[in-house]
């Protein structure tokens, strides 16, 4: 409890600048509204059903986008580790697409998809599947090849080495990349909902912020960063989960 004190302290901190700040007029109200006044928005918007509306379409986007991403990312990564071929083939791909900011795809979907939710889910899936394929195929190719040789001279087939040695091999890095992918998961979603939408959280930041409700905006923002904060601390305990069997 103590430790969980200190970790989340800073938190703490800033929720009491933030009220100062805005309560003492050194920030304009409209720039930074008190916190009180935010929290009393966010009720109001949880209490009409708008937050939770919007909320449970944005979450089904990045979680279907997401979910595409991490099962069609791994596999990829571990055939490129795995065929020296497909490696040939695909890699200078991912290494163009890779550093290249995927807000810019925002209107190459729209166009085949058009604005519904399928657009938003290419969108996240497009860009959250590139580092799960890159950490994949990074640690299927840290695996030791001693092992490998010595599961092959037991008789294991090629599925069997996957299965019990590459993919071991290959998972503290493929779950660094999926961490990097839930994290890039909740910005393009927002990038897109502003954009292109007429639902979700970021559509609703955006329509909120234009009819100068900046109160219920500023509601909204802290829903998104705490649904990202939530879901990065509940993902890294999982990963220490899985990865207990390495100590």
């Amino acid at each position: 409890m103590k430790s969980a004190l200190i970790r989340y302290l800073p938190l703490l901190i800033l929720a009491v600048a933030w009220e100062a700040v805005a309560r003492l007029g050194l920030v304009s109200s409209l720039a930074l509204p008190p916190l009180s006044k935010v929290m009393a928005a966010w009720l109001d918007l949880v209490r009409d059903g708008e937050l939770i509306r919007n909320g449970l379409a944005s979450l089904y986007r990045a979680g279907l986008g997401l979910a595409l991403a991490v099962a069609i990312g791994t596999a990829l990564g571990i055939a490129m580790a795995s065929s020296r071929a497909l490696d040939a083939l695909l890699g200078p791909l991912v290494e163009l697409f890779y550093p290249m900011p995927k807000s810019a795809l925002i209107p190459v979907t729209v166009l085949w998809l058009g604005f519904g939710d399928g657009s938003k889910i290419l969108l996240i899936f497009l860009g959250c599947m590139l580092p799960v394929t890159l950490g994949a195929f990074n640690g299927a190719r840290g695996a030791e090849a001693v092992l490998i040789w010595s599961a092959r001279s037991m008789g294991a087939g090629r599925l069997r080495v996957l299965r019990d040695v590459v993919l071991p091999s290959a998972l503290p890095e493929l779950l660094n990349g999926i961490r990097a992918a839930l994290a890039l998961a909740f910005i393009l979603l927002v990038s897109s909902e502003l954009i292109v939408a007429q639902q979700g959280l970021g559509y609703l930041i955006g329509f909120l912020g234009s009819s100068g409700a900046y109160e219920a905006m500023f509601a909204v923002v802290l829903t998104v960063a705490t649904l990202g904060f939530a879901a990065d601390r509940a993902y890294g305990l999982l990963m220490r989960r899985a990865l207990q069997w390495r100590d």
